[in-house]
């Protein structure tokens, strides 16, 4: 049995070699079992699923990413106040029910009766599932400052750090293991908020077609679904319009035949589920939409060549002003001038990251895709967390034809925007 394609088929995830060798090892010096091909030709249903939880990514907490439960929040509220007995939630993948058990939370802080609401939660793997059925959560779930909802919604287990979420909001969340690419996809026929965020990232573009064909068959046609940043791009694709809801990533069915329903407005500026609104606290802009495949675009240094205006005047050489001049020079489309002043800054100060990251725009926008990749490289070796090339690299990569390393790129540029978000 190919082990890599069977877990590719099973997962639906683009996974990288290195993963699956990594778990196949583990596993094998778990039986016992010293020869490969061996362990490969006994493979079962029961091994295979051991492999699933070792290459799957469970990481998650409660309240990640506040500003989707906020939007969520004020569509169900709006669903309800036009009529609507009880509205339908889904939550995929789930972890261990972080993501359903904070909406839960955030709708009952919303004056949401706890009837009104009922939530599906699915996830491949069986041992998230049985986490989040016991709905016990240890310290590395409660992030962030403002952690008042742990004293309104747990109870503390008398373990260290170990808290248990009440019956009546677990009553509401129906568990149950499960794919997005097959099978039982929840218990509804259709959904009015599906949550789908970050799993995309880990497909490649047909698996990502197939998921999102699927999403939007239960998704009801003026729903909302949340996705994770990074895979905007990738449902507007398919046939999704983005809601102007500020670093949230909700979007709707992009629905233009006549006679199609009305979409709910969404109100806009809610303040965070978790926390009041005395305790919301100033939030850094926005980083970068992403654009039209995959990568954004750098708010400084834009597709140079896009604007044409006159050569920005010299600087002198010798500290940070002669980068910001390669900066102007590169969104005035000068690539040759942009391009020295780079290399000249690079002369005095060899470990600029920034500086071989425009290195890597110029030489995209010159159609030097293995220049281009080779100065990102650089860039996120200076500097690992650099968003931007991250994702720029990630598009190199997808166009080069290599999902599995384009995806890895997406999934740490994901990990780093949500890093970057106010806690």
């Amino acid at each position: 049995m190919n082990v890599l394609s069977t877990l590719r088929r099973l997962t639906g995830m683009n996974l990288a070699r290195g993963t699956v060798e990594q778990a196949v090892k583990r596993r094998m010096e778990t039986t016992g079992e010293t020869v490969r091909k061996s362990y490969a030709d006994r493979l079962d249903e029961a091994e295979l699923r051991e492999l699933v939880e070792l290459v799957v990514v469970p990481e998650s907490w409660l309240f990640r990413d506040p500003q989707a439960f906020a939007a969520a929040v004020g569509f169900v509220r709006q669903r309800l106040a036009a009529g609507a007995k009880i509205v339908r939630i889904l939550s995929v993948p789930c972890a261990g029910g972080e993501e359903p058990y904070s909406m839960a939370m955030a709708l009952c802080d919303a004056g949401v009766k706890t009837q009104a609401f009922v939530i599906d939660a699915l996830d491949i793997s069986a041992a998230c599932i049985a986490r989040a059925e016991a709905g016990v959560f240890g310290r590395n779930a409660f992030r962030g400052q403002e952690l008042s909802f742990r004293d309104r919604y747990f109870t503390w287990t008398g373990e260290d750090e170990q808290y248990r979420i009440n019956d009546a909001l677990r009553s509401r969340i129906r568990f149950g293991q499960g794919s997005i690419l097959e099978g039982e996809l929840g218990t509804a026929q259709q959904y009015d908020v599906i949550f789908c965020r970050n799993l995309l990232i880990y497909f490649d573009e047909p698996t990502t077609a197939a998921a999102i064909e699927r999403l939007s068959a239960h998704l009801a046609n003026d729903g909302m679904i949340l996705a994770g940043y990074a895979e905007v791009p990738s449902f507007v694709r398919y046939g999704f319009s983005p809601l102007p809801h500020r670093q949230a990533f909700a979007l709707r069915k992009d629905i233009k035949r006549p006679g199609a329903p009305a979409r709910a407005a969404l109100p806009v500026g809610a303040s965070r589920p978790g926390q009041t609104a005395s305790a919301d606290r100033a939030q850094r802009p926005a980083a970068p939409a992403p654009r039209q495949g995959g990568a954004p675009r750098s708010p400084h240094a834009s597709r140079p060549g896009a604007h044409a205006p006159a050569t920005p005047p010299m600087v002198a050489a010798g500290d940070e002003s002669l980068l910001a001049h390669a900066r102007k020079l590169a969104d005035a489309g000068k690539l040759l001038e942009a391009d020295s002043a780079c290399r000249e800054f690079l002369a005095q100060q060899p470990e600029s990251a920034e500086a071989y990251f425009i290195l890597g725009l110029l030489a995209e926008t010159a159609g030097k895709p293995a220049d281009a990749e080779m100065h990102l490289k650089r860039c996120l070796y200076l500097q690992p967390d650099h968003y931007e090339a991250l994702c720029h690299l990630a598009l190199l990569q997808e166009q080069g034809g290599n999902s599995s390393a384009a995806a890895t790129l997406k999934a740490r540029a994901a990990r780093v925007f949500q890093r970057q978000q106010p806690q």
